[in-house]
C-alpha cells in the first residue's frame, strides 16, 4: 500500500497515511479530534539530481552479500 500526505485546511499541519490506492481521496478523519479538514497534497520523495543539491549514496561494504563480513554462507564466488 502507498503512503499519502494530507494536509489541515485550519493550521497546514501535515500527517502521513498507508492507504489503499482506491481510498486516496476519501476524507480524512482528523487524528487529534479537532474536526479538521484534510486534504491530499502532491507529494514527492528525496531523489538527488545531477548539478542540484547534494546527492550521498549509501556506504560501500567489504564483505558477502549476506551481511557477514567474512563470508560464510556460501554466497561469495
Amino acid at each position: 500500500m502507498p503512503m499519502y500526505e494530507y494536509e489541515s485546511v485550519e493550521d497546514g499541519e501535515v500527517i502521513t497515511l498507508l492507504r489503499r490506492m482506491q481510498d486516496a481521496d476519501t476524507p480524512v478523519v482528523d487524528p487529534a479530534g479537532d474536526g479538521r479538514t484534510f486534504r491530499r497534497r502532491h507529494s514527492v520523495f528525496g531523489v538527488g539530481v545531477a548539478g542540484v543539491g547534494r546527492v550521498e549514496s549509501a556506504p560501500v561494504s567489504s564483505g558477502c552479500a549476506c551481511g557477514r563480513p567474512d563470508g560464510g554462507c556460501g554466497m561469495t564466488g
